[in-house]
Parts: structure tokens; C-alpha cells; sequence
């Protein structure tokens, strides 16, 4: 039976971690993987949802068993309809294991699905999104934290 993860919309084209992560979950426990972009997530992005998901497919452009698409609603409720074997998480520290365990529990109750949380590779862990893009609003060069 073919196994797809779904990564819901934290995933970030400007994050190294994230992108080691889908790897890593390829490698390792699935045979596919949609990375998941809400259309409710413009406003906390320097792109539209447009710009993101194209960004993104050009990080994976070469690589047939990622999948990026934009959804409405609930994760969870995307991860059915897609029929996802599991949701995917990246965790960077102990702040976010925190925080996306909770998380994890919440979806499995309400449907029953499980969540991976996956830590990023320590040479990553301090590379989060939200620095990379508050730095490329200073127009600082941040090519070698880039995917």
C-alpha cells in the first residue's frame, strides 16, 4: 500500500530544515509526500500562496513524489481527503516538540490520523523562516541558509 505523508503549511521554501525533512520522510517512511499550503496563510508571508507554492515546486522540481497544493479548512480534515497515512512535522527544539505534540494529539483525536514530528538535523535547527525572511527584508544575502 502506497504511504503518503502530508506536510501541512508550516512548510517554508526558505527553510533548509524543512526541505532535509521531506527528504528524510521519503527515505525513510513514505512513499509520497503533499507538501499542504492553507490559503488562509498570505498574511504572515512576504508572498502570496501563488508565489509560495511555485517556490516551492522549484525546490522540489526534480523530485516526482513530492506533491505542493494549496487547501481550505483544517489539516486534518485535507489529510483525509487526500488519504495521507500520516501528517509530518518538523520540530527544530524542545519549544516547538512541545507545541507540535500538542498539536499531534488534537488531530488524532478529532480523526484518528497520527502525526510524525521529525527534529531538523542540528546544523539547521536554528535556521527558522521567520529570521531568514525578516533578513531578506533587509536585503541581507541569506543564499547559504536557502535550500
Amino acid at each position: 500500500m502506497k504511504r503518503i505523508a502530508l506536510f501541512p503549511g508550516s512548510f517554508d521554501p526558505f527553510t533548509v530544515g524543512h526541505k532535509d525533512i521531506v527528504e528524510r520522510t521519503l527515505q525513510s517512511i513514505a512513499d509520497e509526500v503533499i507538501i499542504a499550503i492553507g490559503n488562509n496563510c498570505d498574511k504572515k508571508y512576504l508572498q502570496s500562496i501563488e508565489q509560495r507554492i511555485e517556490n516551492i515546486r522549484k525546490v522540489f522540481e526534480n523530485n516526482s513524489k513530492v506533491k505542493v497544493v494549496a487547501y481550505d479548512g483544517l489539516t486534518v480534515d485535507f489529510a483525509k481527503q487526500v488519504d495521507a497515512s500520516f501528517i509530518v512535522r518538523g520540530v527544530r527544539n524542545l519549544k516547538d516538540f512541545e507545541y507540535e505534540r500538542d498539536i499531534a494529539d488534537v488531530n488524532h483525536r478529532l480523526t484518528g490520523i497520527e502525526t510524525v514530528l521529525l527534529y531538523t538535523k542540528p546544523e539547521y535547527a536554528c535556521v527558522s523562516s521567520s529570521i531568514v525572511r525578516e533578513l531578506m527584508s533587509y536585503h541581507k544575502d541569506v543564499t547559504e541558509l536557502l535550500p
